[in-house]
């Protein structure tokens, strides 16, 4: 079994090994050029999106800089997807996420991990777990997620939260560790912050 199929069978395997960076650096020096774009190059940016990433849904945008393992490579992303600046993707695993989700600044989903234990950490080996987003999820400034996680649908996470365990739909989390706040309710169609009434209406 080579290390790349234990990569991807989400066992123990050795990131370095020659065959996974062969296939690697191409990705990043993609990201380096994607990094280097023009806040104009609109179109450039999405062919990168369309061309790199493993699925790249309707009208997706990405503020750069972008970090990420593979350049997006192991991303699922579905429509509408809005990240702000300084997204790190840990893509080592693949990274699914819904319809109309947002992203704040800084935030960090990470899919790779080490063992605990010293000696097998020496060795410089991995692992990989999925994460998966829901569709309609905001995700706050600094957030990290880290592997193995499932967020559902309609979820809100408040900014600096480490998610380290799985979060229902249609509720609001924050923390360290990340935990329920409360459900997204009848009141948050009627406020939109605070005491503050929802005023918009649709041209």
């Amino acid at each position: 079994m080579t290390q790349y199929e234990r990569m991807v069978a989400g066992m123990l395997y050795d990131p370095c090994d020659e065959e996974i960076m062969k296939m690697q650096i191409p990705y990043q020096d993609k990201l380096w050029e994607f990094n280097q774009l023009k806040p104009s190059q609109l179109e450039e940016k999405e062919r990168y999106l369309k061309e790199v990433f493993a699925e790249c849904g309707k009208e997706c945008y990405i503020e750069l800089p972008l970090r990420a393992n593979w350049g997006g490579h192991h991303v699922h992303l579905g429509d509408y997807f809005y990240a702000n600046t300084n997204l790190t993707l840990v893509d080592d695993g693949h990274i699914y996420i819904g319809t109309n989700v947002m992203v704040g600044p800084n935030v960090t989903f990470a899919t790779a991990s080490h063992p605990i234990d010293a000696e097998l950490r020496d060795r410089g080996l991995q692992f990989n777990r999925d994460i998966h987003i829901g569709d309609n999820v905001w995700i706050g400034a600094n957030v990290v997620v880290v592997p193995g996680v499932t967020i559902g649908k309609n979820t809100v996470i408040g900014a600096g939260s480490i998610v380290t365990k799985d979060i229902p739909d249609n509720v609001v989390a924050v923390g360290n560790p990340c935990r329920v706040l409360r459900e997204v309710g009848e009141r948050d169609r009627e406020f939109y912050y605070k005491n503050e009434r929802v005023d918009w209406e649709e041209p």
